[in-house]
């Protein structure tokens, strides 16, 4: 069996994962009370590959939210100074072959994919099993959309959503191949 690769992913609900100059300034902070499933996700991921853009913005927050899970990171350009230990630079002809990669390292477990450009990508191969997406109630009108530039209809199943009481609601689909 396969690991299965999952995204898990904040939008406003216009659909942006970052808003102008890629600020995330808008995304609430997780607490200990309140991590919005982000615990018990990384708890079943054994890697997480991240498109440089990504890393770069989580690698200038003050907190790194991934502990000692292995980050491989998509990019043609060297980390000069990663954030933890256990970051790394991953090159790929595709985002097939970086997922090949990391799934040839990672093991048995998930796979937690993250970066607009390469969740874009794998979903246009039929690589993701699980999208899970908490839309934040807030609009952005401008910014860094998830799924502009998709190349394939996606068909997805519900299955399960959960409304927060701050106003956070989360979605989480099956991906049909």
């Amino acid at each position: 069996m396969s690991s299965p690769v999952r995204v898990f992913i904040a939008t406003s609900l216009d659909g942006f994962i970052a808003g102008p100059d890629d600020d995330l300034s808008w995304l609430p902070q997780p607490t200990p009370e309140q991590d919005y499933g982000f615990g018990e996700h990384m708890a079943s991921t054994v890697a997480i590959l991240m498109g440089r853009r990504s890393y770069d913005m989580v690698a200038a927050m003050d907190e790194w939210f991934y502990g000692d899970t292995p980050v491989f990171v998509a990019t043609s350009r060297p980390i000069d100074d990663p954030v933890a230990p256990t970051v790394r630079a991953v090159q790929g002809a595709s985002a097939a072959d970086l997922l090949s990669e990391v799934q040839a390292q990672a093991g048995e477990g998930g796979i937690y994919v993250d970066g607009g450009a390469l969740i874009r990508s794998l979903l246009d191969e039929g690589l993701i099993d699980e999208l899970v997406v908490t839309v934040i109630p807030v609009i952005l009108g401008h910014g860094l959309p998830l799924f502009a530039g998709a190349r394939f209809r996606r068909e997805l199943e519900l299955t399960s959503s959960e409304a927060f009481d701050d106003g956070l609601v989360q979605l989480r689909y099956r991906v049909e191949v």
